[in-house]
């Protein structure tokens, strides 16, 4: 029987909300950080390009690749990447790829809802393997010697200074696991291009430890730049490599050649590392102007980890208060944000909610907003 697709989670970080609420449901950037000048440069060169307009090899033209395999580092090669048209189609080709109807897969908890739409719509997704806010991982030996050729998925390459020892000493273990249980690990290392500028140095992708072709890795340009740059690389090697070619064209085809070419205008840009660097010390800004907020406006919500990468921060809420309630109340205050519980593969101990501070203008904005969501919050059970 085919299973049912539940889009819910996604559509929270997608639906516009109506004029004059403050978005801090959005995934991602506002459009006064996105580098919307370069871009249009990029794709006015990227017409202009000899071929630009014609079909592109189905892996996706050589410069892309190249520029990407680059990025992850280690021994990837241009020849182990395949551009695909954003993370939520990497994904989505990768469990394809990876993950039989019906086979279970291990997830981090919380982890993105678009993951679990794809893994509920087609698998048997198992529980989640981390805690939030509490350092790296879990190493989800259990779940995987619980389960017959399981397939796993743990999270990004997070940017964050508490997760980068731990997940250092972790990954050989992880490898090891992985390969003796028959699993694949997929790296969605989707916020390495929106590190703060306090993080420190970042920690290499999991790919560049896996000599056994056990991780599928996924890297996207679409956070850091726009919605509509849907431009990103699956990156494999062995013979899974071709599981997901396979799949990739059958479903899609390829990526159009014009924002392909545009991609490689982009980053081969002097504008694409300006842009890096402002947006490091726009989002650590805007995480520190959120974090004060919260914490003067809410001091009865748990703000359990202050993240150095990425563009939202978690809220736990008190005993007693209902997030939907939570999330309901502050619509009407006009101020939109996203409910915890779809971003966890089961029912979690506490009702929690999750703020973008990229999607909105800036620090004045994220004031507002706090000022307005513990407004809403006076009165619930549990609330402010």
């Amino acid at each position: 029987m085919p299973r049912s697709v539940d889009a819910s989670g996604v559509l929270v970080t997608l639906a516009a909300p109506s004029p004059g609420v403050i978005e801090f449901n959005s995934g991602y950037l506002h459009a006064s950080l996105r580098p919307e000048r370069a871009m249009a440069a990029a794709l006015a060169r990227a017409g202009r390009r000899p071929g630009a307009w014609g079909r592109p090899p189905t892996d996706g033209i050589p410069e892309l690749r190249e520029w990407f395999a680059r990025g992850i580092g280690g021994a990837i090669t241009a020849a182990e990447v395949l551009i695909a048209a954003g993370g939520q189609s990497a994904l989505t080709t990768a469990l394809r790829a990876l993950a039989p109807p019906g086979a279970p897969v291990l997830v981090e908890s919380p982890t993105y809802p678009g993951m679990l739409a794809i893994g509920r719509a087609r698998t048997a997704t198992g529980t989640g393997t981390g805690r939030l806010g509490r350092g790296a991982p879990r190493t989800p030996r259990r779940g995987l010697q619980s389960h017959r050729r399981p397939r796993l998925r743990l999270p990004a390459a997070l940017p964050e200074p508490d997760r980068r020892g731990a997940l250092g000493r972790a990954r050989p273990e992880v490898l090891r696991i992985a390969r003796e249980a028959g699993a694949f690990v997929v790296e969605d290392d989707f916020v390495r291009r929106l590190v703060h500028d306090d993080a420190g140095p970042l920690p290499r992708p999991l790919a560049t430890d896996d000599h056994d072709g056990v991780v599928v890795h996924v890297g996207s340009l679409t956070k850091a730049t726009s919605p509509s740059f849907r431009v990103c690389a699956l990156a494999a090697r062995g013979p899974v490599l071709e599981r997901l070619r396979a799949i990739q064209v059958v479903e899609s085809f390829f990526v159009p050649r014009p924002l392909q070419e545009a991609a490689v205008e982009l980053v081969g840009s002097p504008a694409w590392p300006r842009h890096l660097r402002t947006v490091a010390a726009e989002l650590r800004g805007r995480r520190d102007a959120m974090a004060a907020a919260l914490r003067l406006g809410l001091p009865a919500f748990a703000l359990p980890h202050i993240p150095a990468g990425g563009y939202h921060l978690w809220l736990r809420l008190p005993d007693g208060a209902d997030e939907n309630a939570v999330v309901s109340a502050a619509l009407r205050a006009g101020v939109a944000i996203a409910p915890g519980r779809p971003y966890f593969s089961a029912e979690p101990t506490a009702g929690h909610i999750r703020l973008s501070f990229a999607g909105v203008a800036g620090p004045a904005e994220i004031t507002e907003g706090v000022r307005r969501l513990r407004g809403a919050c006076q009165g619930l059970p549990g609330g402010a």
